[in-house]
């Protein structure tokens, strides 16, 4: 027998974003939410069944209500379930010390070249086992669900080694195969250069290529291959054997692209045709206009800029330049340790230049394609998942006008309510 059927009914605003299913929308097309005023969704067998304005709804499924739980959206907003595209969600340790060397002064970089940052997590993530490893990661992940998101991107990146890398990602599958949450995992063994390589960082992406990847892709535990393309850390051309070398095993690829400073990451993202290039605060004009050329999506981190007191991305320069913009968290410990994509949103109007409407697209169907799931999530559509959320606003334009507020109210993952009034079920 299936899950039991879910009426959703007389939502002041259902945001549909339908039609987006086959690409990323770029441009215009990125404030056309197509919202259906006093709508409603049927939703059945985990997927959704229909979607339209509540009397027409009625109308077909008036047979069916007493089998159907019905859930009463009156002035309130249905969206779909956000997606969050970019995370380093499995880790161990915590780094507020580095918070506050910041305030004094250090960089981001200082810090990393002193042996802390990326290598501090490396060393608390290496010395801890799977089990601490996934009950810090599952509480992560359970506040995530409380915050409208109900398919996230993980990342490894922490271990550094074969052992650890594997570490990382088994633990991501395994929350994926229990938790409601769908993870979508990427290898990223070149987020960093270990410090017993630092003095021949060619030796580290050797065995990256030759090792790493060979395995990770052997053992199906990542989707994708992620490098961080920065001063300091991976050159564009040691970025591009990587991503190369992934590809070759079926691992598509991602990169970490100008954060820190102008380094063509965006250039190179659009060269080996990634499925998006994320950070890009110091991307070039004439990287955006390759990645808009290419269609490789642009995943900004407003928070990130946000913790490190730095500019953000220019969003608003990306969009009009035709580039399909996603947003996310970033979660991790040194530079966003943050779970909370709403406040994202409302980072994406105030310091990216975005539209309420664009930074909704950005984190529903953009984020979606953004991690190869345009065709399953990211907008209400027949035959999509039945991943939606609903919002205790009486229109979607309050979202970022209430900021620093997780509206969230009611999570709905596969067609099951797994957060009511703001908690888990």
């Amino acid at each position: 027998m299936g899950k039991q059927a879910l009426f959703i009914r007389h939502a002041n605003e259902v945001i549909t974003l339908k039609g987006s299913s086959e690409k990323p929308m770029t441009k215009e097309q990125m404030e056309e939410l197509h919202i259906v005023k006093g709508g409603s969704v049927w939703l059945e067998d985990g997927k959704i069944h229909a979607v339209g304005p509540d009397e027409e709804l009625l109308a077909t499924y008036q047979a069916r209500l007493e089998e159907a739980e019905v859930i009463d959206a009156t002035g309130q907003v249905v969206a779909p379930g956000f997606v969050d595209p970019h995370t380093h969600l499995v880790f161990a340790g915590s780094r507020e010390n580095e918070f506050n060397m910041r305030l004094q002064g250090s960089s981001y970089m200082d810090i990393m070249n002193a042996g802390g940052g990326i290598h501090a997590t490396t060393s608390a993530t290496r010395e801890a086992d799977h089990e601490q490893l996934y009950t810090e990661s599952k509480r992560r992940l359970d506040k995530f669900l409380v915050h409208g998101v109900t398919t996230i991107e993980a990342k490894s990146g922490y271990g550094l080694s074969l052992e650890h890398e594997l570490k990382q990602l088994e633990v991501a599958k395994r929350l994926n195969d229990s938790h409601c949450m769908d993870i979508v995992s990427t290898f990223m063994g070149a987020h960093a250069v270990p410090g017993d390589y630092k003095e021949n960082p060619e030796q580290f992406v050797d065995l990256v290529i030759n090792e790493m990847i060979p395995k990770v892709a052997e053992l199906g535990l990542a989707e994708f291959n992620d490098v961080f393309c920065e001063h300091g850390v991976f050159t564009p051309e040691q970025s591009k054997r990587i991503l190369e070398a992934g590809r070759k095993h079926g691992l598509q690829p991602k990169i970490h692209a100008d954060e820190i400073e102008p380094y063509g990451g965006a250039e190179t993202a659009a060269e080996v045709g990634a499925v998006s290039a994320d950070h890009l605060l110091k991307a070039s004009d004439e990287g955006m206009k390759m990645m808009a050329e290419k269609g490789v999506i642009a995943v900004l981190l407003p928070g990130t800029a946000f913790f490190l007191m730095a500019e953000s991305a220019n969003g608003r320069k990306m969009i009009d330049a035709g580039v399909p913009v996603a947003l996310s968290t970033d979660c991790n410990p040194g530079s966003s340790p943050t779970v909370s994509l709403p406040l994202i949103m409302n980072l994406g109007c105030l310091k990216m230049g975005m539209t309420p409407a664009e930074v909704i697209t950005a984190t529903t169907i953009n984020a979606a394609h953004a991690i190869n799931r345009g065709h399953e999530v990211g907008s209400i559509e027949v035959g999509k998942k039945a991943d939606l959320v609903i919002l205790d606003v009486p229109n979607y334009m309050q979202l970022q006008y209430h900021y620093g507020v997780n509206h969230t109210k009611t999570v709905i993952k596969n067609g099951e309510v797994v957060v009511d009034e703001g908690r888990l079920v």
